[in-house]
């Protein structure tokens, strides 16, 4: 049996579509994200020739030279400014082994089949292909989160879309047969003049919430989680808001890669290796 999904697709799709006219106003994550993985992809030492960039936006990944790239998103306006296929992360419509590097910058953390993603994502890497991914998680949005949680009271609902962490994100890679996980964090702190700013880049960036059960944000609400927001601003007038971007990397499994060795095989007991010289 399917489980139901978390997030409504119909309603990721139309934010998506409603962000591509203004995106590069408001695209700082995914350029981070974007830069984060050029720096992982330029200390692989290898060649690579068909490349898959999932969640593509606006196209902004550059692929490695002399490559051939296919982009997917899940929203139309995007799939078809970037030159891809619109389609879910979670029922990618690519056959298996077709690519041998795969990227998936800022879409992950609202799919809702994202174990599904992963494996999907490995299916379609050649052996020994790459996968490379960033995307929203950690304790990101604290202060959002905060905020509204004080201005909803004592009945609060679920607003903002449930975060994995950095060892949820490796046994993740883990359990869709990716070989080689790695998953690091890395944080950024935007500064923001208003609460109506920082939700103007979520919209902006299509990260609005398109949780399944969603709710109204009544206007008292939103009132109240304002001034609780501009409450906790510096003595410059501005709000520190975080972001953790997790960056995950794994392989399709291959004879060629490495193996771990063997528990028992070292020839240097772990007392021996810590033993001052000379001892």
């Amino acid at each position: 049996m399917q489980p139901p999904d978390i997030f409504d697709r119909t309603a990721r799709r139309a934010r998506r579509d409603r962000a591509v006219a203004d995106y590069a106003a408001h695209d700082f994550l995914r350029s981070a994200m974007l830069e984060g993985i050029a720096d992982r992809l330029d200390a692989v030492k290898r060649d690579f020739a068909d490349v898959l960039d999932v969640g593509c936006f606006d196209g902004g990944f550059v692929p490695p030279p002399g490559t051939r790239v296919a982009r997917l998103d899940a929203g139309f306006g995007f799939a078809r400014a970037a030159g891809g296929v619109q389609g879910d992360e979670d029922r990618l419509p690519f056959a298996d082994a077709s690519f041998d590097l795969v990227v998936a910058a800022g879409t992950l953390d609202s799919v809702s089949d994202l174990p599904g993603a992963l494996t999907l994502i490995r299916r379609t890497l050649r052996p020994d292909g790459l996968f490379l991914g960033a995307f929203v998680g950690g304790t990101s949005l604290s202060t959002l989160r905060a905020v509204l949680r004080d201005a909803e009271g004592d009945r609060p609902v679920a607003r903002l879309h449930p975060q994995i962490d950095l060892r949820s994100a490796g046994d993740l890679l883990v359990r869709a047969g990716l070989t080689l996980p790695v998953a690091d964090v890395e944080t950024l702190t935007v500064r923001y003049g208003s609460f109506g700013r920082l939700l103007d880049d979520l919209r902006g960036m299509a990260a609005g919430n398109v949780l399944a059960s969603r709710h109204a944000l009544r206007r008292d609400v939103l009132a109240r989680a304002a001034a609780a927001f501009a409450a906790r601003a510096a003595p410059d007038g501005r709000t520190a808001e975080r972001f953790d971007i997790v960056f995950l990397t794994g392989w399709s499994p291959s004879p060629d890669q490495p193996k771990p060795a063997k528990r028992g095989s070292a020839s240097t007991s772990l007392a021996a290796a810590l033993r001052p010289p000379g001892a």
